[in-house]
């Protein structure tokens, strides 16, 4: 029983019962719930909200997390208690990611009161007993194999440092030497420091781009690569599965062993953070060196006028890492977004809407993120917007790099008449893969090979193919790129199709790759990996060994910070040769008689967040189950979007998602999504695809066509209006309607 004074567990768990029955009851009665998630919720609601108000290490872990709960019981917040109670929060690709809370005021009251605030925790909820549950588990497989180094880092998200130093406590009790982030930190220092220091893994508290309610854990073996699916789904099965609060061991950091706690930063201490006489290790210029070492041209003015940029860190830890990295390599005209708070560290993202069921993301990647930017840029330095060249962002853990471009005044009217526009990753990774095939003249394009996931725009994989390059396409993720380029170095694919029934029936595919093209021979060198959220880095070629990155590589997950390096690199090129990265990508892609003109639209659903709680699993599953039935429809014969007949369609599944949705005789969850095919070349197409880990789903259309300089601009509005009208009616057709509009 558990040792808080004064609490009547009994009775609390009987009122709990009845009140979350009573909720799923009427839930089940309205349609919101299905029969299955209601014996399921019913079941697991009730066992684990005991199982946490009876466990006597939790008041001495979070001594306020019991009184929280009988508050919610107390006020009857059924639908919060259900929701945060019906099951462990889901394990993917890259760890875990969830709500920390879905209300704003849980949000704040843990922004101003710590960690053991008094607010909604259980185990689907990202608090500090599931962080360290879950580091319990990490810690003892890493145990098992023998590891001894870990790096620990995190964002700007709220208390990001205090849950950081707590599972740095749980670490070096279970005597790993730990190298900590003194402050926030982009995801790639982290991901660069683990091979650097010879680190078996690292972990970076983060939710990505996601809204201010959410944070997340993710976790890089030793290369600085995502865990590899065999071990991550060991990791999972036989040790966080199995965490219980008896395996909660702190260490306090002042406590710590000499050498056992490292500090990781720049040249000197930083005022205010108590570094307890451990050592610190100067990362960033280690990290900006490795950098530099990819740079093509020399970027220092010296003669002419400096490329002009403008920088916008979305609250984020690239605030201080890309002003520094772009000073570093030769950027001298540099104006950092502060108004608004931009610029500053602040999980609550107050820059961005947090209304209930409207809370924005700050996704370097959203057109509505980047009409933030400029419109705050132009508010603090008014009368250089005219002037500027290119404004970039990064996301809170600076792992996503976006750029806003000048559009020529011919061309505005297809914005809206702005002057400026997102460049849509898939156009920008194909500009940098032309641009260092122009430049680096080391490269031997019969060895080397790009690889993109196959919601990533063709244009890049025929610039490539045009130059004698191979393309790998894979799966969504930077796990999945890596784990292709892996496989390549190992001279293990094959040309063509790979090997894995992929079609209606639903057998499982080749676990990362979807097809090859142009591989044949020993291709060893990776030119590019890129994604379309916004995802870049180069892997280079194999590794001295499994601890190392590629030799001339760059890290193995994606690097905002590197990109927006080589992305101002392009532009000052551009700008030299008196013209934009606008006009680079018309002449030189889309004009290309070997490329084409490709729009690939993209669209999530919802536009922010995510259907919420049980009601949105039901939500996400039964919209999912109606794309099903268009794809039986597609393969029939007689479905068109827009007036595009399909010509085929195909269920792309991996079973990676699997211990989140178990497959049923009626339903198997179509992880890497469902794509209706508009040619036989299967150029033209529309995905519908789901998050394996949010109630969220994607839709992802790419179109094609070759054209002439006096036509491109006619071609663009068309095929831009075609393919945002194809998104409209699916949605309708599915029921997945736009919850609020968006202009691209």
């Amino acid at each position: 029983m558990s040792s808080t004074p004064g609490l009547d567990i009994d009775g609390l768990i009987e009122t709990a019962t009845n009140g979350i029955q009573s909720y799923l009851d009427k839930a089940l009665r309205d349609g919101k719930i299905t029969e299955s998630q209601y014996s399921d919720a019913k079941k697991k609601s009730i066992d684990n909200l005991s199982q946490w108000l009876k466990d006597p290490n939790i008041d001495d872990l979070s001594p306020h997390l019991k009184p929280g709960l009988v508050a919610a019981i107390s006020a009857g917040k059924w639908e919060q208690l259900v929701n945060a109670f019906r099951k462990k929060m889901s394990f993917g690709t890259g760890g875990i990611r969830g709500l920390m809370a879905d209300d704003r005021e849980s949000i704040v009251r843990l922004q101003e009161d710590g960690l053991d605030v008094p607010i909604i925790k259980g185990p689907n909820t990202l608090n500090d007993v599931v962080l360290l549950l879950t580091s319990a588990g990490v810690a003892k497989f890493g145990v098992n194999k023998g590891f001894n180094k870990i790096v620990i880092g995190y964002d700007s998200r709220t208390r990001g440092a205090d849950f950081a130093r707590r599972i740095t406590e749980l670490f070096l009790q279970y005597s790993y030497t730990v190298y900590l982030f003194d402050e926030p930190c982009p995801y790639p220092e982290v991901t660069y420091a683990i091979p650097y220091l010879k680190a078996d893994m690292g972990i970076l508290l983060s939710a990505s781009h996601n809204d201010y309610r959410y944070n997340g854990y993710k976790l890089s073996c030793g290369n600085g690569s995502q865990f590899d699916p065999k071990e991550r789904t060991e990791m999972y099965n036989d040790y966080i599965l199995h965490a219980t609060t008896d395996d909660i061991k702190l260490c306090k950091l002042q406590d710590a062993a000499p050498g056992k706690l490292i500090f990781l930063g720049g040249s000197e201490k930083i005022e205010g953070v108590e570094y307890f006489g451990c050592k610190i290790i100067d990362i960033h210029k280690e990290h900006c060196d490795h950098i530099k070492s990819f740079l093509l041209r020399d970027n220092k003015s010296t003669t002419g006028e400096s490329l002009k940029i403008g920088f916008c860190a979305f609250h984020g830890a690239g605030r201080k890492a890309v002003p520094r990295l772009l000073k570093e390599t030769g950027f001298d005209y540099v104006n950092m977004i502060t108004r608004n708070g931009l610029g500053e560290l602040n999980g609550l993202f107050p820059s961005f809407n947090s209304k209930p069921g409207e809370e924005q993301q700050p996704d370097p990647g959203d057109p509505r993120a980047a009409k933030i930017a400029v419109e705050t840029f132009q508010e603090e330095f008014p009368g250089e917007w005219k002037k500027l060249d290119i404004l970039l962002g990064t996301d809170p853990d600076a792992d996503r790099c976006g750029t806003v471009v000048k559009v020529p005044e011919n061309q505005r009217f297809l914005y809206n008449g702005r002057d400026y526009m997102l460049m849509p990753a898939d156009d920008m990774w194909a500009l940098l893969v032309w641009f260092r095939l122009k430049f680096d003249k080391s490269i031997n394009p019969q060895e080397a090979f790009i690889v993109l996931s196959h919601t990533t725009s063709d244009s890049m994989a025929r610039v490539a193919i045009k130059n004698g390059l191979g393309v790998v396409k894979t799966w969504v993720g930077f796990a999945a790129l890596s784990a292709g380029v892996r496989d390549a170095w190992d001279h293990c694919l094959t040309q063509g199709l790979v090997e894995g029934k992929q079609n209606a029936n639903d057998e499982l595919c080749h676990h990362y790759l979807y097809e090859t093209g142009n591989m044949a021979g020993k291709r060893t060198y990776n030119l590019a990996a890129m994604e379309q959220s916004n995802g870049f880095s180069i892997l280079g070629l194999p590794p001295a060994d499994a601890f190392s990155l590629g030799e001339k590589g760059h890290v193995r997950d994606k690097d905002g910070t590197f990109a927006s390096i080589l992305i101002a690199e392009v532009a000052k090129y551009a700008k030299e040769n008196n013209t934009t990265i606008y006009e680079l990508i018309d002449n030189e892609i889309y004009l290309d008689p070997d490329i084409g003109y490709f729009v690939n639209y993209y669209e999530p659903d919802p536009l922010d967040g995510e259907y919420p709680g049980i009601e949105g699993d039901r939500l996400k599953i039964s919209i999912l189950k109606k794309a099903l039935k268009l794809n039986q429809q597609g393969n029939a014969g007689g479905l068109s979007f827009q007036g595009q007949a399909v010509k085929s369609s195909m269920i792309y599944r991996t079973g990676k998602y699997d211990h989140v949705y178990p497959p049923t005789d009626d339903f198997k969850f179509p992880d890497e999504g469902i794509r209706f095919y508009f040619d036989d070349e299967k150029t033209n197409h529309l995905t519908i695809r789901p998050s394996g880990t949010t109630n969220s789903l994607r839709f992802h259309v790419q179109l094609h066509c070759f054209s002439e300089k006096g036509h491109l601009i006619n071609k663009k509005k068309e095929l831009r209006t075609s393919a945002r009208k194809i998104v409209d009616e699916v949605r309708e057709i599915i029921g997945a309607p736009r919850n609020s509009e968006i202009d691209y």
